[in-house]
């Protein structure tokens, strides 16, 4: 018996690439039911259509929800009888939350503040809200709402009993080949006979995979205390690295080309800053982050002195493992999503 066994997840953001994973994960477990909620009815339309081709024993499983986390009454109306959330709905692409911030904020920050209120009210038992290393030292809108999402979920987890309701965030790095992510975007220009472009070839990133990214979760969901904010140790390697991988994968005489910096675009990626450092945990492959639960009386922390810091320093995609071509290569054809784009190429 396993702790969703007859239970029911809503995924908020589901028709995307994380939804679609844990979908592929859950679906022949023994999981009661996967709620599907997002407000594009085409995705859900394919989504349904997919599972039911591919998984037609189980994909009565997947009940669909159109809906909006901005609008708290239509998140209200997916939360009846759920047990767990997976909220992963959000705006992702940097460039877009720079030219629209109040857009980001209203899903990212908003959204997930309906997310949580209507959870609370109906007794989830167990919320998981993804985040990202742009909410590590935001220098951008997208890393700046998701930084206030997480502040969000760390505040709401003090307004509730965690026996009642848990709330964790989990925070990584970028997951390759996920929708509108570089590398599907690679393979596109390299089938076209174009060079791939790359804005800065020293910059270094974060990789995982998206079975990485539902791993994350579920050790959230069953290792994090209310109030946590969990932190896969993962690789990184250059962009330029990335892009030589991708090459030699499917056309080693493809050109690269230098775009230069995008709007917004950091050089690394944080995914534990210093200050977080001083009260995290190290779990083995996940750091944790513990809420600070002290309360706006801070007079009497003045009294009691600060306890020893911990000797922990910021991880980032600089200090991390850095990959050379053939590990990156490697990690790469361990994807479903690589394999088949290569089988396609060569029919």
């Amino acid at each position: 018996m396993s702790l969703f066994q007859d239970k029911t997840l809503l995924i908020t953001g589901g028709t995307g690439s994380f939804g679609n994973a844990v979908l592929n994960r859950f679906l022949k477990t023994d999981i009661g039911e996967i709620r599907i909620f997002s407000r594009d009815e085409k995705k859900q339309d394919d989504m349904r259509h997919e599972f039911q081709a591919k998984m037609p024993d189980v994909a009565e499983k997947i009940k669909f929800y159109i809906g909006d986390v901005r609008d708290l009454a239509s998140v209200k109306n997916a939360m009846h009888g759920v047990d767990f959330i997976f909220h992963a709905a959000a705006l992702k692409q940097v460039p877009s939350c720079e030219f629209f911030p109040m857009e980001a904020v209203r899903t990212n920050v908003i959204g997930t503040d309906n997310v949580l209120t209507a959870a609370i009210e109906e007794g989830v038992s167990n919320v998981i809200c993804l985040s990202t290393d742009k909410a590590a030292y935001p220098v951008n809108a997208m890393g700046i709402t998701k930084a206030l999402e997480e502040r969000v979920s760390v505040a709401k987890s003090r307004t509730v009993s965690p026996d009642k309701t848990k709330i964790c965030c989990t925070r990584y790095g970028n997951v390759m080949c996920s929708r509108g992510s570089v590398i599907p975007l690679w393979i596109e220009q390299i089938k076209a006979g174009n060079p791939i472009t790359i804005t800065e070839p020293s910059m270094t990133r974060f990789i995982m995979s998206l079975d990485e990214a539902v791993d994350l979760v579920l050790f959230a969901f069953e290792n994090g205390v209310s109030g946590d904010i969990l932190v896969q140790k993962a690789p990184a390697c250059t962009i330029e690295t990335l892009a030589k991988a991708v090459a030699e994968l499917f056309n080693p005489a493809t050109e690269i080309k230098v775009i230069g910096i995008r709007h917004g675009e950091k050089l690394y990626e944080t995914l534990l800053t210093n200050e977080e450092c001083a009260n995290a945990i190290d779990m083995g492959d996940f750091y944790r982050v513990p809420a600070d639960t002290r309360g706006l009386n801070y007079d009497k922390y003045f009294k009691d002195g600060d306890k020893q810091r911990n000797p922990l320093t910021e991880f980032n995609s600089n200090n991390t493992e850095l990959l050379n071509v053939e590990q990156v290569k490697e990690k790469l054809l361990s994807l479903e999503y690589i394999r088949g784009e290569l089988a396609a190429m060569e029919k």
